[in-house]
């Protein structure tokens, strides 16, 4: 009888993993190419290549949607918004702010598709960084655990 057991757990945990093959995992979901499919979030950490006050501590944030792009550096309170071009595969989002002389201060962010992920660069009058921005990891036990 242990035996007849057995068999069918084994027979059913194959069955199981014949199945599993079958089923597309997340991660093969989320290696798309980016330029098929661009909407969604992206993160990433931006890196200073010259100039001072590059936010580049913290992840940042660029969200496309069909009619309209954000990029948030440094996850902060600036927003530079656009409006994508999934056509000509530009990305292309700005914010022009002014300085204490009243002087315009754009801070312009450019991205493009490469593979699955975006390769952007960052600009303000004192900075230059560049980014890879890829779709964030999504770990449900994680978040159930609340382990972050």
């Amino acid at each position: 009888m242990k035996d007849k057991h057995l068999r069918l757990w084994t027979l059913c945990s194959l069955l199981g993993m014949g199945w599993a093959y079958l089923v597309p995992t997340p991660a093969a979901l989320a290696a798309t190419s980016a330029a098929n499919d661009p909407y969604g979030d992206w993160t990433g950490t931006l890196v200073a290549d010259k100039g001072r006050d590059c936010p580049t501590e913290g992840p940042s944030f660029m969200q496309i949607e069909p009619d309209k792009i954000i990029f948030v550096p440094e996850t902060g309170n600036l927003i530079l918004r656009g409006v994508p071009n999934k056509e000509r595969q530009h990305y292309h989002a700005q914010l022009v702010l002014q300085d204490a002389r009243k002087q315009p201060l754009p801070i312009v962010f450019e991205a493009h598709p490469v593979d699955d992920t975006f390769e952007g660069v960052y600009g303000t009058p004192t900075c230059r960084a560049h980014i890879t921005l890829r779709r964030p990891q999504s770990h449900p036990i994680d978040n159930f655990l609340a382990r972050h």
